[in-house]
């Protein structure tokens, strides 16, 4: 059977395609009959399939034309597979510890063949709801956004090489639109979209549209989010974006992927444990009351911007001599300039990192797609409590961002709100 144009694969077509690419065929060993096929898909915008061979098995993603969750009324592009597979080999190429490997792309077909990440890999957003400590969490997350960030930036690029980059990745104007609209814009108007723990948060939701301060500093964020082409960003990176197990991290979805502002990815993996955070109230019990499991969270905020920022800094310093045109060594020569320049960019990223950190937060709680750390809370005025303290926090963060000057003292924020 050919597949030479786009048509929305089942079990039954799959296997069909499976076995007219040789990619895919050779990796299950070209055995066919044992095969058993999941679609594990979480409703959002793709089909997702795991193929289970006696040999092997692979995971094959597949883009619709228009978001899965809500239909066909809210059109999207197929051609973000594309710039899916395009990042992941990117970022495999420069973290190939925590990136899964590309087997096969289709653009035709918007289709992804990739390696299956094998139990005992769950998403991250799971661990969390369950209480699971991971301890290598901060150390991995850190090494994939230092280096994906710092390599594809103009820290360590010439112009010529981030311009063509910025221009390939500009074909992903759709999702960033997605993107710009759900983040920047619908949670601060009347939306159809919109939705929240009503009528808890109906008082919190008109008090968000009213806030005119709030406005302006969200309006500062979309414009750099719009404008600022730093490094080749993941785009979407929660904690639903990322597999994991004791001791393996891999981050997976890229689809979202351009080029962007760094602390767009840091603050939204940030963001997604800070409301995992709040979260853990609406999931204790008797049994377990999850003050130990909070304390771990915040310490694993700390660490991952600690060990972002002596990883990222780390490469700065060992490439500071290099073909990067940000900071050329004819004009940023000395041990004085270069201390003032690393401080200065590092204290914006920071600022950053907590106002798209911030954002992210307030998006995922009254806008269109909400997060399970808060939705599988089945009492729905204990899950207004959890999203109440999360919302005051975020917005709180987004306005006074530029008050802190450690992480520490963000954690410190968190913990104090909390105790209130």
């Amino acid at each position: 059977m050919a597949f030479t144009e786009f048509r929305p694969l089942d079990e039954k077509l799959l296997i069909e395609y499976i076995k007219a690419t040789p990619s895919l065929s050779s990796k299950i060993g070209n055995q066919f009959d044992d095969l058993t096929i999941k679609e594990v898909g979480d409703g959002n915008l793709n089909f997702v399939y795991i193929v289970v061979g006696t040999s092997c098995s692979i995971v094959i993603k597949q883009a619709l034309e228009y978001i899965r969750c809500i239909g066909e009324s809210w059109p999207m592009t197929r051609e973000r597979a594309y710039f899916e597979a395009l990042a992941l080999k990117e970022h495999r190429q420069l973290c190939p510890d925590h990136v899964p490997e590309v087997y096969h792309f289709d653009r035709p077909m918007s289709l992804i063949g990739m390696r299956f990440l094998e139990p005992p890999h769950i998403i991250l957003r799971k661990g969390l709801i369950a209480g699971i400590e991971y301890p290598l969490l901060a150390e991995h997350i850190s090494e994939y956004m230092a280096k994906t960030l710092f390599y594809t930036s103009l820290l360590y690029r010439s112009t010529m090489e981030h311009k063509r980059a910025v221009a390939e990745f500009c074909g992903n104007v759709e999702l960033c639109n997605h993107t710009a609209r759900v983040v920047f814009s619908d949670p601060y108007r009347v939306s159809q979209y919109n939705h929240w723990t009503s009528p808890y948060l109906d008082r919190d939701v008109e008090a968000l549209r009213e806030d005119n301060y709030l406005k302006i500093e969200i309006a500062e964020l979309k414009s750099k989010f719009c404008e600022r082409a730093q490094a080749l960003i993941h785009g979407d990176l929660h904690t639903g974006s990322v597999m994991i197990t004791l001791d393996s991290t891999q981050v997976i979805d890229p689809e979202f992927a351009f080029y962007g502002p760094m602390g767009f990815d840091i603050g939204a993996f940030l963001g997604n444990l800070i409301l995992a955070y709040f979260a853990q109230d609406g999931h204790a019990n008797q049994r377990n009351d999850r003050k130990s499991y909070k304390e771990w969270i915040l310490r694993t905020i700390e660490e991952t911007w600690t060990l972002f920022h002596k990883k990222f800094t780390a490469l700065w310093d060992q490439h500071k001599g290099g073909s990067g045109e940000a900071y050329i060594p004819e004009i940023y020569n000395n041990p004085e300039i270069q201390q003032l320049v690393q401080q200065k960019f590092m204290k914006d990223l920071f600022h950053d990192t907590l106002g798209f950190g911030a954002a992210k937060m307030i998006r995922r709680i009254v806008g269109v797609v909400h997060v399970e750390d808060f939705e599988s809370i089945k009492d729905a005025r204990k899950r207004a409590a959890c999203e109440q303290q999360a919302l005051e926090f975020a917005k709180m963060l987004l306005k006074e961002r530029r008050k802190f000057q450690a992480m520490a003292e963000v954690v410190s924020a968190i913990a104090s709100l909390h105790l209130q």
